[in-house]
């Protein structure tokens, strides 16, 4: 039987939630609407809360505030944009007041770079493996 790390295409890493700020919108709004916490995240996507639930499938913006980036280069500590659909959300967060977990792929990052440096921010030796 194939597990869940079995079929990641990306390593996914984890993040100090409370220190790993993310926005979201939907693609209709020139506005980020929703801020939360980001709890992983890979090259191909990442989980997150938010307090506002987004239906699976919907296509959204988000940017991503990675930690530790106050001793990096000006260029390295910009927010990574990318364009995402939300492909889970828990289901059991909707029960009750408070922020949603949920998940989303990238399906484009947005500005020049963005993906390049996620990718040696993911790669630079601060964040450890998620099992």
């Amino acid at each position: 039987m194939e597990t869940a790390r079995d079929r990641r295409e990306f390593p996914r890493y984890v993040l100090p939630s409370m220190y790993t700020s993310v926005e979201v919108r939907p693609l209709d709004s020139e506005t980020y609407q929703w801020r939360g916490h980001a709890y992983d995240i890979s090259e191909g996507g990442m989980r997150f809360e938010i307090d506002y639930p987004i239906e699976p499938g919907t296509a959204i913006a988000v940017r991503i505030e990675l930690p530790g980036a106050d001793r990096l280069r000006l260029t390295e500590r910009r927010p990574v944009y990318a364009f995402a659909n939300v492909v889970w959300l828990e289901e059991d967060d909707l029960d009750h007041a408070g922020p949603v977990r949920m998940a989303c792929v990238f399906r484009r990052f947005v500005l020049p770079g963005d993906r390049e440096r996620l990718i040696d921010r993911l790669h630079s030796g601060r964040y450890s493996l998620a099992a």
